[in-house]
């Protein structure tokens, strides 16, 4: 039987793109480039930094484009959306891009017009004086905190995800609008253990987590959840289906097995995961996704279970910062966080950046084989012997 090409559908195998339909899916990424760009696609021959915030890219044809980049927000208002847009309408024809990490690009194809743009975005600010769209994020510097939803949208934080970019940001944006660090550093926030931003290959990764199981509602569960879902959703089989005195169809949960994900909460309100005591912060570093210089690594916990201090976290803040200060300060050009810190040896990390290292935080998963160091080489330190002693090494 052959394909309808009547009221059913218009598909022609022998015209594939007659009458293709084009409102399904992402459109081409061709109508958003600029002119500029669509006339040099292929031809550019190397960029530079010209200062925090400022690229150019030069064509063989002779061409530049140049990039201005600003700090941007995950969650913007309509009416920050807007100015975004009448900026790009007066200085860029209309074109505007976003990176992967929140930050706002306007290209322009002159450096008149990239000088116009500097002072236009310089002008714009917040009724309390901050920038609105500040410059910055290039090269050997910090760039915009990639992070996840928060209090604001997601139903399994154990801590906010917007406050506390905002607070680590407010504390290190000399950084943002500057190149001082031996190479770049990315600094990423996840609200729970599921982890829908990066921070398990970052430089600096702000992670909250969960301490406690969840409290069993069994009053209501039977009435408002599905119980095999409650039991199917949980990836460690941490529950298992109870009864109540009065014989009502509940769960219970297996503690120890518990690994805090949230999963049963998303399918059943009455599992609640939040705890105000329990919940914390846990801050990791030493992570990357580049091959330069080393293979991609995992981020380290270097500091397990900062108080969960909304709005402004001053103990996170203070720890952040004893890490990027640090590392400035000690850092070969080049290196990330991870490479110093393997360089110099994680013993002596913890005493270069003011942190105390326990037994916490040797790595006990149970295939941690594979991350284990394996050499016979160690670097004896104070905080070493200390740890060595505690567990009778």
């Amino acid at each position: 039987m052959a394909l309808s090409t009547e009221r059913l559908g218009l598909f022609n195998p022998e015209k594939p793109m007659e009458n293709r339909l084009t409102d399904l899916g992402p459109r081409h990424f061709w109508q958003y480039f600029p002119p500029i760009i669509q006339n040099n696609y292929g031809k550019w021959k190397y960029h530079e930094i010209l200062e925090p915030g400022v690229l150019v890219h030069v064509s063989e044809t002779g061409d530049k484009v140049f990039t201005v980049r600003c700090g941007g927000c995950r969650f913007m208002t309509v009416e920050h959306v807007r100015e975004i847009c009448d900026i790009a309408d007066k200085h860029c024809d209309g074109y505007v891009r976003f990176t992967t990490r929140n930050n706002i690009e306007f290209m322009v194809d002159s450096q008149d017009k990239m000088e116009a743009l500097k002072k236009d975005l310089a002008s714009r600010k917040h009724v309390s004086g901050s920038f609105k769209f500040p410059i910055g994020g290039t090269g050997a510097g910090l760039t915009n905190i990639v992070h996840t939803q928060g209090y604001i949208h997601c139903h399994t934080p154990a801590t906010d995800a917007s406050s506390m970019v905002k607070a680590v940001l407010d504390e290190l944006f000399d950084y943002f609008q500057g190149m001082t660090f031996p190479a770049q550093v990315r600094i990423s926030m996840a609200c729970c253990l599921n982890m829908c931003g990066a921070v398990h290959c970052s430089d600096i990764a702000l992670l909250g987590y969960h301490r406690k199981p969840p409290i069993i509602d069994h009053e209501v569960i039977d009435k408002v959840c599905e119980i095999p879902l409650v039991i199917a959703a949980c990836p460690t089989a941490a529950i298992s289906p109870s009864k109540t005195e009065e014989g009502g169809k509940t769960v219970k949960i297996k503690e120890e097995r518990c690994m805090f994900c949230g999963n049963c909460y998303t399918m059943c309100m009455a599992v609640p995961l939040t705890d105000k005591e329990g919940d914390c912060v846990t801050i990791m570093a030493g992570g990357k996704v580049s091959n330069r210089i080393s293979p991609p690594k995992f981020s380290k916990v270097v500091v397990p279970g900062v108080p969960n201090n909304f709005p402004r976290y001053p103990e996170v803040c203070e720890a952040v910062k004893k890490i990027i200060e640090a590392y400035a300060a000690n850092a070969n050009k080049y290196e990330r966080i991870g490479d110093w810190a393997e360089r110099i040896g994680w013993e002596r990390f913890f005493e270069k950046c003011g942190l105390p290292f326990t037994e916490h935080l040797i790595d006990d998963y149970r295939l941690a084989y594979d991350t284990y160091r394996t050499t016979s080489l160690f670097k004896y330190t104070d905080a070493a012997w200390a740890v060595s002693k505690v567990v009778e090494g």
